[in-house]
């Protein structure tokens, strides 16, 4: 034993009772009590916005999370250099606010059952 866990802290911007995370007023106490843990490495941030037709129309969810994780490496002097955000239909949207891991499987394998 002894490695440490890489972690992503999922931040649930527009607050949906469907999806779970932090908000983003407690992602940093969560920094915090992870910096205690000496098995765990907080790497960034990921979200699952709301879904919408256009991906123009999930920008803003992008860009707070961007500056979230920006605010948060200020405060804590750690670096975060992980956001992941951004599916299929957004991606090219997610990786023009910073995203540096996509979920684009539904492009790749096509849509489910």
């Amino acid at each position: 034993m002894g490695g440490i866990q890489k972690i992503l802290i999922q931040v649930n911007l527009a607050g949906e009772a469907s999806k779970s995370g932090a908000t983003p007023e407690t992602v940093p106490e969560l920094l915090r009590e992870f910096g205690r843990l000496p098995h765990l490495r907080v790497l960034g941030l990921m979200t699952l916005p709301p879904w919408l037709a256009d991906p123009e129309a999930v920008r803003p969810y992008f860009r707070a999370l961007r500056e979230l994780r920006d605010r948060l490496e200020a405060y804590c002097g750690q670096p975060l250099p992980e956001l992941s955000m951004g599916m299929s239909g957004d991606f090219e949207v997610a990786v023009a606010e910073g995203a540096t891991l996509v979920r684009v499987g539904t492009a790749i394998f096509g849509s489910r059952g």
